[in-house]
Formats: structure tokens, sequence, C-alpha cells
């Protein structure tokens, strides 16, 4: 992404101890002294680079880390991410920056200035729909902000097995709804739910219907925590469009996230409302769970999932620990364990039990539905006909080294390798039984080792993957001046990535699972 240099693993690599780490990193800080300057925030915007110099803000100061980012202990690609803005956003994420006097002594040694106090705040433009939506973080990767669509970046994604809530990934199709949490309630309506009786009677006051507070679902029912990946349809998008335009945002590899949920289980809702059993919801044709959200999207699941008591579907007031922010559904969403990204209906109003699917563009319509390769235009074709997703099929990704990253070596004899991580996934809790790494278009592979997320149930594998493994550098990569790296996952059914995006490419560009490739330029190692 920044075309910094990849270190290759080799015997005699050096490797720096936590305890000379402080000395090694003031080495490389300059101790330039603040001498007054000021900057505007758009100054400081311009110097992102080494010719021009790399300024970040903290607070309402301003530091030159040109001299510091080789030496950063996360890698030069995070740190780069905060070029020309402010650090501040991920020392709140990543809070060993102050729970140590370390960082802070080394940043006020590279100071040099104040941001101007005089520079006119930002202006709200209140007639636009999306000006009250969340701040947002700056490391996330926007295809757009009105609606918000942002995928989580590369270089933090593996930093944690459950992704910090302001590293989610986001896709909006609306501005984000203001709710008050002190006048929401939760409906619900539909086949076998026919009154609706408000909270506060005898225990079966919810037969029949059901309308809560937040404060009452929470009273009333038993919370749950449940821990999945969430995916959007399209994530990897962008690897169909050489072969064809698709429509939509072209995603790379990053709309992909994962959470600690708490809430309560739909499937007890839905009994205390009525639905007491499969045989009382076959009995009464209900078919399809609907959810309305208040920003006016609607989807649905089947009955089957919903009420499945191994199905894990939530109703969450919680994300990691902390209550559900705006951005991903306040005050309630729904989870769906193990099926594509818009059944996880956000900001959750009302819920109907009906004979037939949720309708609207994203259950009836075009967007979440696969179509054959040969489909060009949706012309004489009966779009409803076409079954809706759920269940994605198992994927992965290599997140680092990203493509373009520099693999240096001594020389073509060298017996060498690189480190390759990333993450793999199946929908519908299908466990990750392997992943094979391959250095010569699958001729060969090496299997990587697996890490957390291996121990998941393999048939309630809500969550991704993480794997990583040391991958020798073809001899003959030196000469041909680079390598590609391509990855596929298995999962629990035995299910494996196809190889070519050629076969499975659909106008609608969804479910892109071909083996993640990544191009390296292999140089030789200079000797300093």
């Amino acid at each position: 992404m920044w075309g910094h240099a990849f270190s290759v693993g080799r015997a005699s690599a050096a490797v720096v101890m936590p305890g000379a780490m402080a000395a090694a990193l003031m080495a490389g800080a300059s101790t330039t002294a603040a001498d007054g300057k000021t900057f505007t925030r758009k100054q400081v915007e311009q110097h992102t680079t080494p010719e021009t110099g790399i300024y970040v803000t903290y607070k309402e100061s301003v530091y030159d880390i040109t001299e510091f980012v080789a030496n950063h202990p996360g890698g030069t690609d995070k740190i780069m991410m905060a070029a020309g803005k402010a650090i501040d956003p991920y020392w709140r994420i990543y809070q060993q920056h102050t729970n140590s006097a370390t960082p802070s002594e080394l940043l006020a040694a590279m100071k040099i200035g104040e941001l101007d106090k005089s520079e006119a705040p930002t202006v709200v433009d209140e007639s636009d729909p999306y000006s009250s939506d969340p701040e947002r973080h700056p490391g996330l990767l926007f295809h757009n902000t009105k609606p918000a669509n942002a995928e989580l970046p590369p270089a933090l994604a593996m930093q944690d097995w459950v992704t910090p809530a302001d590293l989610w990934f986001i896709r909006h199709h609306h501005p984000v709804p203001e709710v008050k949490g002190a006048e929401y309630a939760l409906k619900a309506n539909g086949l076998g739910i026919d009154t609706v009786k408000e909270e506060g009677f005898g225990a079966d006051s919810l037969k029949g219907g059901l309308k809560l507070s937040l404060d009452g679902l929470k009273e009333r029912f038993e919370p749950t925590e449940v821990t999945t990946t969430i995916q959007c349809g399209g994530n990897r998008r962008g690897g169909f469009n050489h072969i064809a335009k698709t429509s939509g945002i072209a995603w790379q590899f990053g709309a992909i996230s994962t959470a600690v949920w708490k809430g309560v289980l739909l499937r007890e809702v839905l009994e205390e409302a009525g639905l007491t059993s499969p045989k009382v919801a076959e009995k009464m044709g209900v078919k399809h769970i609907i959810f309305k959200a208040i920003d006016g999207l609607q989807a649905s699941i089947p009955v089957e999932k919903a009420l499945n008591p191994y199905g894990d579907v939530l109703l969450a007031y919680e994300m990691n620990g902390e209550p559900l922010p705006r951005e991903h559904g306040y005050p309630l969403r729904l989870v769906v364990p193990g099926s594509v990204g818009i059944r996880n209906v956000k900001w959750v109003g009302e819920i109907t039990t009906s004979d037939v699917e949720a309708v609207g563009p994203w259950q009836r319509g075009i967007a979440y539905k696969g179509f054959s390769p040969n489909v060009k235009s949706f012309e004489g074709v009966d779009v409803e006909k076409v079954l809706s997703m759920h269940e994605m099929p198992v994927q992965s990704a290599i997140v680092s080294p990203i493509s373009g990253t520099k693999v240096a070596v001594e020389d073509k004899d060298a017996n060498e390798t690189v480190t390759v991580a990333g993450w793999a996934w199946s929908g519908g809790g299908r466990g990750i039984v392997r992943v094979d790494v391959s250095t010569d278009g699958g001729k060969t592979w090496n299997t990587a080792e697996l890490g957390e997320g291996k121990d998941q149930n393999p048939s309630r594998a809500w969550a991704w993957t993480f794997w990583e493994l040391e991958l020798p550098v073809p001899s003959d990569a030196l000469a041909k001046g680079g390598m590609e790296i391509c990855c596929r996952a298995t999962d629990a059914s035995y299910c494996v990535q196809p190889e070519s995006p050629e076969k499975i490419w659909n106008i609608r560009g969804l479910n892109n699972v071909s083996w993640h490739r990544v191009q390296l330029p292999v140089v030789q190692e200079v000797e300093e």
C-alpha cells in the first residue's frame, strides 16, 4: 500500500527484544523541538510522505514523525494510516499507547508546533440528511460517505480477533437513524401474533402479541452472548471487475468484521409472542420472519433459522461489552450468525411473522441474488423467482503481506521465507478445516497453521479463523522480479474455494470466493 519493504524470515534474522525496544525507537525519533509554529489541519494534511515530511496531530499539537516511521513497533503500514491526520482515534482503540509513558515521551520529542486555534470550526449543514451521522474512524477505507460504506483496513484487520467497534466495516443504505432509547418500543405482529399487548401484564401477557421497551426486553429475557463474523455479500466484488463490470461497491476484502454480541434469543421472543414451537409455526403457515428497520430497510430470514435452538439468532443491544453504537444498530439489531450481512438488520423496530419474504429490493429485488455468468442484463429475468442469499460459501483472504509489498532477499540461492497471515470463514456455522497457500498457481500447496477461532464448534463456528505460515520464497522469484501468493480454505463440509473468479462472475458481483491472490515484488537486499 505504501511500498514498504517486507522482512523475510531466515535463521540469522535479528530480533529486537522488548528491553531494547525503547532505545531502538528513540534512535529513530527526531529531537526537533517545537518552535512556536502553528499549523492548520489543511497544512498538516499535505505532509504524508518522506519527501514532504510525515506529520500527525495529537490533541492540539503537531508532530513530525518522518524519522520514526520505520521504527514503529506495530509496523510502517499501521502508523502511515494516520499520516496527515490525528492519531487520537488510534490511541483510543490501542490503549497500550496511553498505558505507558514511553509513547508520549517519544511523541514529545517530535513536536514541531500547535494546531491553529483561530481555525474556523467545521460548519455542519443541518439541511443535509447525513449531517448527524456519527463521527467515524479515519483509518477505515471509505467507498462512500453518504451513505457511509467503508471497509476494515488490512493493516488493522488481524490486530484483534474481535474487531473494535470503531474499526467495524460499515454498510449503510440511508442516513443513520437517531433513536431515543427511552422512547423505543419493539413491536411484533403477523401470523399467530394477532393482538398487541403492552408489557407489565401476567406471565402469559405476551401470548398473541408483543410490544416491549428496550428495558422491558432486557428484564423479561435472559441475556445471551454470541461471537459472530458478519460479511457483506459483495465482499471482494472488486476482484470481479477486471472480467466485466459488476453493479455495486467495489469492495476489496475488508467488508467483514467480528464482534461479541449480547442480547436476547429471537426464538425466545417469538415463543413468548405465540410461536411456541416449529409445529405451531407450520400450522399457522409461518415461513419467514420479517424485520423492519427504523431507516426503512426490510429483510427476512427463514423461520427454520429463527426457531433453530442451535441457530443462535439474537436481538442484540450490546457490542463488544458496550451498548450498541448508533453506527451499528442502536438500540436493537438483528444478528443472524452464518448469514449474509444484509440479513443482520440494524435498528430493528418491528418483527412480522409471515408466509412470504419481505418486500423491497434487499430481499425480492436484484440486490442480494446470485445470477448465472451468462446474465448480462435483467431483461426478461423474473427476479423474484431467484433465491435470496442467506448462508455464504467458504471464504479466505491474505491480509499480510498486501499486494505491492516488496520482499527483499539476500540472493537467489538463499533459503528464505516470508510470513503470510490471513483469515478464513464459512457461512452456516461451518468451521474451517484447513487453509492452503501456494506460490506456483496451485501446483503445490503449503498448509497454514490455524490460530484464533480454530477451536470453535465445527457446526456452530460463527466467527472467522485466523491462520499463518512461513512460506518459502521460490528460488526463481528474484530472477522473475516477483512472486504471487494465493490461498484457499476448506470448511467443515469439505467445500473448498474455486480457483478462478471468471467461472463465478455474476452481474451483481456477489460471493467472490475464488482463491485470494497477492502479487509481491522481489528485490535484492541492499547491505547498509
